[in-house]
Formats: C-alpha cells, structure tokens, sequence
C-alpha cells in the first residue's frame, strides 16, 4: 500500500493537515515531530522543508506518479482536497465561499491566533495590552463565522476546505472563545464536527 506521511505536533497548523488527511480515507502515517523538544530543527526534518516548520506532508504517489513533498498546512489541505474528490464544492457558488472562508483561516484566523500564541509565550516584552488586541481581533473573527453559520451545518452548506481549515483553530480556542460571548452557531458547528470520527481520529 502507498502511504502519505505526514509529520506533524498537535498545533492548529499540524492538526488541519491530520484532520483534513483522517476525513478524506487517504492511507497516511503521522509522523509526530515535538517542536517542545526541537525535532523540526534536526537535519532529518530541515531536509523536508528548510524553514523548520511543521506539518510536512510526503506523498511518494504525488502528481505523475512522483514524490511529492509539501509544507504548509493550508496547501495541503487543498492537496488532500484535490487527490481524494472531496471538500471542494461542485457547485460554483459553494466553492467560491468555501474558498472565502479558507483564506480568513489561513490569514486573518491563522494569523491573529498565532501571533497571541508568540507574544504570550516568545515574545522578547510581554504585553498584556498587546496580547488583550489579538485576542480581541480574534475573537471578531470567530463572531464573523458565528453569523456566517446562522441557518447553515457547514460553512459552505457542505464540508469542505473552510471547515477543516478552521475547526483546529476553533477547538484549541474555544476556552477564550465561551468567555467572550454566547456564540450558538459556532458552538453548535463545533460540537457537530468533534462528533465526525475522521476529525476524532485526526484531532488525536
């Protein structure tokens, strides 16, 4: 059996990538890299992607039949998404939001939930006032896709790229997020998509 490899730590940007591979029914290995003990700075990972950042992907199968290595958790969710037929919409309109709502993940989300994660804990000056604006922001963030959720399962009527993008984020979140607000159609998005068995199997 050809087999993805996947190396991975259990952050918002790892876990897109094993949650988006455990829903699609492609064969993967998890490889676990632990960024608390330094592995993505050893050669044998540099090799895979020289920034030192998790998740990698490796797919000996890749496109015409080569070795694919790929870094970057968003690429590879759309990677999976293309390989496997699943996640990216039929229809137009379906797909354009589905898009939409990936990106906010990948930048906005993404963004202002990593650059907290840095300032509370690698940040050279720790700044309360500073760490309170990202998680403001955030919190916005979140707000936006609680609205977007009213009337609607999935984020796109379907599951698909923008779900899987942005549950990791949500999950790791949620404490801040039930502080902030009442947020019934997140929460209720989010608790159906802990239910799925492939983002159990992918979370763990």
């Amino acid at each position: 059996n050809i087999m993805i490899d996947l190396y991975m730590w259990g952050t918002a940007n790892g876990l897109r990538a094993s949650v988006s591979l455990a829903e699609s029914g492609l064969e993967h290995r998890i490889h676990k890299v632990d960024l608390t003990k330094g592995e993505q700075k050893k050669p044998e990972f540099l090799a895979l992607n020289s920034a030192g950042q998790i998740p990698v992907m490796v797919d000996p199968d890749g496109p015409g039949g080569a070795r694919l290595v790929l870094a970057q958790s968003g690429a590879i969710v759309i990677y999976v998404a293309e390989k496997s037929g699943k996640f990216l919409p039929k229809d137009g309109a379906r797909r354009a939001a589905a898009r939409q709502w990936f990106m906010m993940g990948a930048s906005d989300i993404a963004g202002a939930s990593g650059t907290l994660f840095l300032l509370e804990n690698q940040a050279p000056e720790k700044s309360a006032k500073n760490a309170e604006f990202f998680k403001d922001r955030l919190v916005k963030m979140f707000s936006l896709l609680d609205q977007r959720l009213s009337g609607r399962e999935f984020i796109a009527d379907e599951l698909s790229i923008a779900d899987l993008m942005l549950y990791p984020n949500y999950s790791l979140r949620k404490p801040l997020l039930e502080a902030a607000g009442s947020y019934t159609n997140l929460h209720r998005w989010g608790a159906m998509m802990a239910a799925r068995p492939g983002v159990k199997k992918g979370m763990n």
